[in-house]
């Protein structure tokens, strides 16, 4: 990489970064110095920024500076010292000689500059349109609870108990449960590629909500009814035309001879529709020696009169599941002789039919005897022998997992759920959604708190100035809604964050505001001197640790 380019990229990812911190520590500042102005108090300053003031400019009582250290502002209000000597004259205009109730507008009106700010950021989101899955159905297994229950791939949600579906969020709200107990439910749904609307009654069980964040203890589960399918990444064996004509393991089909695929379980009933005595075009997109993004191909296959019909298995197509995309460096696979692009067949004798498998068998592991695994490689089958480690495993849900582990990713096989545009014209309705929206972040940034607390998430989640840089950076790549809903997700955290009840934070300034409420006096200089000590050594030491949180991930370590 060049100089050029290495800057390029420096900037694309800073850049962004400058922007969203900038405007949202702007927009909490603000808060603060309109309630002082319009309290009578003096401001002196009013700082984007910290350190040496790069830009500065004075009007009035103010000077408004940017200064050279991006990573917050302040306020800076005459006589806001207890101990500054401050004649009769002035003290009118002095933040410490308002009343009680004036400096209490004054601290809080920053947090609520934030959680006001979300509400116009989603607002204007509703407004643009927004990306939310669709409630379509993805793979129903056969042998499931919703199978049983008349639920099929594909369908379309289109009510559960009378209420109008319009996303997959909606459906997961409707079986969202403060306690534990069964529900039923009435579900209508639309069958894909039909006009056909089917009722279907069936007993959800209430089980515990996988999702720590939630303030729903429990959710009314359907076993089986998820919005998730399996792919169309296929891995190709050695044996088969298509992979004599340039088709690779990891290759993923788009359509076959004109006809769009995006589902694993659309790829034999579209294969049999086609004459084994015409050309097959399989279009895909896949990743080649030198390129380094997948690009769109075409295989073309000739008539064949070997094969009576087309299939999946006459074709030598199976998922890729079960093909290794990465072998981990120093890992047991690795020392074992795994490779990347092995296909696992066996653990200990058992056949292995889905990756789900392959997690369980080696978490079983009894610590003793080595686990033997069967792999294909070129057309060869290779017997191991592996001993796993125990390690510690993030899971999606931010909790810690210690498990047994080999060392092994992969080629993933999981199609992203179908997608559409979420736009309402109607002020009043963006206007709701937007509040709505904010809420529910922060409940949800409430509870990442609580569950820190009880430790029911992992403190590895806690993050810091780089992980904003970065979720700034790709969200702007990505797009401006993507953009602007991290954006007032990060303003959101900084108002529950800024009320957490810390000296130095504005919460720790009301802790103070509301004892003198109630005592009738303020507390002495010397306690509150303490207070704001302790607070600083806390909010440094919550800082190093996001930091060094920061770089373990970065370092991928």
């Amino acid at each position: 990489m060049d100089i050029f380019s290495f800057l390029h990229q420096g900037l694309s990812a800073i850049v962004p970064f400058v922007v969203l911190l900038g405007i949202l520590i702007f927009v909490h500042e603000l808060g603060h110095f309109l309630v002082a102005r319009w309290c009578g108090v003096r401001v002196e300053v009013f700082s984007l920024g910290f350190g040496k003031k790069i830009l500065k400019y004075k009007k009035g009582d103010t000077t408004y500076a940017l200064s050279l250290i991006p990573l917050g502002g302040y306020v800076k209000m005459f006589g806001e010292q207890p101990g500054d000597n401050i004649s009769e004259e002035d003290k009118k205009h002095s933040f410490t000689h308002k009343n009680v109730w004036q400096r209490i507008a004054v601290v809080l009106a920053g947090p609520l500059m934030n959680f006001f700010f979300a509400i116009l950021v989603f607002f204007a989101v509703a407004l643009i349109g927004e990306d939310a899955k669709t409630p379509v159905v993805g793979d129903v297994p056969a042998a499931s609870s919703a199978y049983a229950a008349g639920f099929r791939s594909g369908d379309k949600i289109v009510s559960v108990n009378e209420k109008a579906i319009t996303t997959w969020e909606d459906v997961q709200k409707s079986l969202s449960l403060k306690e534990s107990h069964d529900l039923h439910l009435d579900v209508v749904v639309q069958r894909e590629g039909t006009n056909e609307s089917v009722n279907i009654a069936t007993t959800a069980k209430a089980e515990p909500n996988p999702n720590v964040l939630s303030s729903f203890e429990y959710i009314a589960n359907v076993e089986g009814l998820t919005p998730y399918s399996t792919g169309t990444t296929v891995g190709v064996l050695e044996n088969s035309p298509l992979h004599a004509l340039g088709l690779k393991t990891g290759d993923t089909i788009t359509a076959i001879n004109g006809q769009k695929v995006g589902y694993w379980r659309q790829l034999d009933s579209t294969f049999a529709k086609m004459n084994s005595g015409e050309p097959l075009t399989i279009e895909a997109i896949g990743v080649r020696e030198g390129d380094k993004e997948p690009k769109p191909l075409t295989v073309t296959m000739a008539p064949l009169t070997s094969i009576k019909s087309f299939s999946l298995q006459s074709l030598g197509l199976e998922s890729s599941e079960l093909y290794l995309s990465k072998v981990m460096k120093d890992s047991p696979a690795q020392a074992a002789g795994l490779r990347d692009g092995d296909r696992l067949v066996t653990i200990n004798n058992v056949k292995l039919q889905k990756w789900e498998d392959v997690i369980n068998n080696i978490k079983s592991f009894d610590g003793k005897n080595p686990v033997a695994i069967s792999v294909l490689r070129a057309g060869q089958m290779i017997d191991l022998k592996i001993t796993p480690k125990m390690t510690t495993q993030m899971l999606p849900t931010g909790t810690e997992e210690k498990r047994y582990t080999i060392g092994i990713a992969p080629i993933a096989n999981l199609a992203a759920p179908e997608l559409m545009v979420l736009r309402t014209s109607n002020p009043i309705d963006a206007l709701v959604r937007g509040t709505e929206k904010t809420w529910d972040v922060s409940v949800m940034t409430v509870m990442s708190f609580v569950r820190l607390f009880q430790a029911k998430i992992s403190p590895k989640n806690i993050g810091g100035v780089i992980s904003i840089g970065q979720a700034a950076s790709e969200t702007f790549k990505i797009g401006l809604t993507q953009f602007l809903q991290m954006m007032a997700i990060i303003s959101v955290n900084l108002f529950i964050l800024n009320l957490m009840p810390v000296p130095v934070l504005d919460g720790g300034h009301l802790v103070f505001y509301i004892i003198e409420l109630v005592k009738g006096a303020p507390l002495s200089m010397r306690k509150m001197e303490v207070a704001q000590q302790v607070g600083l050594a806390l909010l440094m030491s919550l800082m190093i640790f996001a930091l060094f949180n920061d770089f373990t991930r970065l370092l991928g370590l």
